[in-house]
């Protein structure tokens, strides 16, 4: 147990209204001293840090100047609400962060009043501030009360479409509510903090109505080496002219740009916005990812999500390695299929890193492209490289392409176009738990017709289907592969391109078969072996393939054998559903066939070590064991530890 930061400011809270009787300089004190905890809390834990280290000021100041619960703080994402949690009675719990039982990473409506809306995906707080602002105004009643609606998102998901479909429609509905604008990318001229006290002042001193006009002829008034700052931070967000002008012609009031860690113009605007607000405003603040701690400051991709790590160095207690990741075997073997074909493109909405596609893209500049987070314009545009005659590899995480399935459907599937989907974090994925678990791709992939649908049971096989993608043009094809390291099997040189729809045999035995699909034939394996101690003789089959199914296999199977037991990382309506369709058109259970299937429950399963989370879903190699004993009527055993 590392030692714990001494907080005296903080240990006064034990909820929200306690900031409430506090001065401005006890909660600038507070504001420190929660960014130390927080430090400390993930130090333990591992988890999301930068971005939560960005928004200390804005937490306590939101809290400090509403009134939570009645008034809805909507996180986006939600991956920074580490310090919300800390200041919603929730700090002695906060050690537990994404662990089995412990609190969640992420918002979540069941753990606290005080997350009034559950997020894990981006872009979706204005929607749902838009939706309570409506509700509160048609007579809406929830058990904390309905007062003012707060969307806290960053500049990255306003990349997203759906935050302009609800800041279009807020405009619109002229409701009141408040859109906090968190930019921690935008690059301002060195006088920022200036410039916007004296923004903060001009805009608190005015009748609200005023803001907007005051706001256009600040600039005008700032001596010359303010101005160009002024200008651009007024006129552009990130890399686009989407400022103050173009949140104004969607019917928001614009104040900013404010200074995110200061405290003073904080509390002024919002203080200012509660008062007098009539309408949607949008606050733009600008932040800095990690600030605070210097190892997350320097290094913000390691500062988004971290291991365990010893606070004075920044450095993480990572597990070593026994074998690459699925991940690094994918980008390794497209980039072996990139040199060889210059046709081939890879595509990742936000995610070069995760997806493995960063060492792609600095070697291949020209045909690596990063959307953004935009799933859905992801797998378009890549229909549309398809039709312009690229091999596009659509590299997306299996619960980011639940966003784009429209696409995937309308766009690749009904056109046929040869879209190749990369579906990284297939299954269960541990401590961010059930809405990043990758559990309904196989059920909604392969329930479209011409898609083929891979899964790969170690990395030898991974890499064979990225080759076996780069080769097939006449439809869309997908495969999928877990997060976290390969099973250490020796990977081929020169793989060779797998058979549309051929599965391969494991072990022939009597009695019962078993068809797996994807990762978990690592423990079908591992029940085989105890299974085998006790005289019985599985037979174990590799499907590879949930789309096209491979029939021959498949009903040689049945033929040979009194049962068939189907295992998969998904839920139902996937290989083991379009496997039991296979079974009923032939007739084959008119013969007493006994036929099990072994999915994810039909439930959502909170995070835990993904060991545990499978054991949840009664999924790893104990519950294979009890399950062929069950089939074959031997008396079951129970569970070992």
């Amino acid at each position: 147990m590392t030692d714990r930061p001494i907080t005296p400011t903080l240990d006064k809270v034990q909820s929200p209204a306690d900031l409430h009787r506090m001065s401005d300089a006890e909660l600038r004190r507070l504001a420190d001293e929660l960014r130390i905890e927080t430090i400390s809390a993930v130090s333990e834990t591992g988890g999301h840090l930068g971005a939560g280290l960005g928004v200390v000021e804005l937490t306590v100041a939101l809290h400090a100047v509403f009134d939570a619960p009645k008034d809805k703080i909507i996180w986006d994402v939600s991956h920074q609400c580490y310090p919300h949690k800390i200041l919603t009675g929730r700090r002695d719990r906060i050690r537990t962060l994404r662990t089995k039982d412990g609190l969640s990473g992420f918002t979540k409506r069941s753990e606290s009043p005080y997350d009034a809306f559950g997020a894990g995906h981006s872009s979706t707080s204005i929607s749902a501030a838009l939706g309570f602002a409506v509700a509160r105004d048609l007579g809406g009643v929830t058990p904390e009360g309905v007062g003012d609606a707060i969307a806290v998102i960053g500049d990255g998901s306003m990349s997203a479409g759906m935050a302009f479909e609800a800041m279009n429609n807020a405009g619109h509905l002229d409701k009141r509510m408040i859109v906090i604008l968190n930019d921690n990318e935008m690059s301002i001229a060195e006088p920022t903090g200036a410039l916007s006290s004296y923004l903060s002042r001009l805009y608190t001193g005015e009748p609200f109505q005023d803001l907007r006009s005051a706001a256009k002829g600040a600039v005008s008034l700032l001596p010359e080496p303010f101005r160009e700052g002024a200008k651009r931070a007024k006129d552009m967000l990130k890399h686009m002219a989407i400022g103050g002008t173009m949140f104004e012609e969607l019917g928001f009031s614009y104040i900013g740009p404010i200074d995110g860690h200061d405290m003073d113009q904080l509390l002024s605007v919002l203080r200012t916005v509660k008062a007098r607000a009539d309408g949607p405003v949008l606050i733009h603040a600008i932040t800095k990812k990690g600030k605070g701690y210097a190892p997350a400051e320097s290094a913000r991709d390691k500062g988004h999500a971290t291991a365990k790590f010893d606070v004075p160095s920044g450095k993480q207690h990572k597990a070593p390695s026994n074998a690459p990741s699925y991940t690094n075997v994918f980008a390794e073997a497209l980039m072996k299929e990139a040199a060889k074909d210059s046709k081939i493109c890879a595509i990742t909405a936000a995610m070069p890193d995760g997806t493995g596609l960063k060492k792609f893209m600095e070697r291949y500049t020209s045909r690596c492209f990063d959307v953004g987070i935009a799933e859905q314009h992801a797998v378009t545009f890549s229909a549309g490289l398809a039709a312009g005659g690229m091999k596009p590899f659509c590299a997306i995480y299996s619960t980011f392409l639940q966003r784009g399935y429209d696409q995937v459907v309308h766009d690749v599937a009904i056109q046929r176009l040869p879209v190749r989907f990369a579906i990284d974090r297939a299954g269960l994925v541990g401590s961010d738990g059930a809405t990043h678990a990758g559990s309904y791709d196989i059920a909604f992939m392969a329930n479209l017709p011409g898609m083929v649908v891979m899964a790969a049971a170690d990395e030898a096989e991974l890499t064979r289907m990225v080759v076996t993608a780069a080769q097939h043009d006449e439809g869309p094809i997908a495969f999928r592969f877990p997060r976290g390291e390969g099973v250490g099997v020796e990977i081929p040189e020169n793989a060779e391109p797998l058979e549309i729809g051929k599965g391969r045999m494991i072990v022939e035995g009597s009695g019962v078969a078993i068809l797996s699909f994807g990762t978990r034939l690592q423990e079908v394996m591992q029940a085989v072996e105890v299974l085998n101690a006790k005289g019985i003789t599985p037979t174990v089959a590799d499907a590879r393939f949930a789309k096209p199914l491979d029939r021959d296999l498949i009903l040689d199977l049945v033929a040979k054998h009194d049962a068939l037991i189907t295992i998969e990382e998904g839920a139902v309506g996937g290989f083991g559903s379009h496997v039991a369709q296979l079974l009923a058109d032939e007739g084959v259970f008119d013969h007493g066939l006994k036929f099990r299937s072994m999915v994810l429950p039909d439930t959502f399963i909170d995070h835990a070590s993904p060991r545990d989370m499978y054991a949840t879903a009664s999924l790893n190699a104990e519950d294979i064991e009890t399950k062929v004993l069950e089939v074959l009527g031997v008396a079951s055993v129970a569970k070992r530890a």
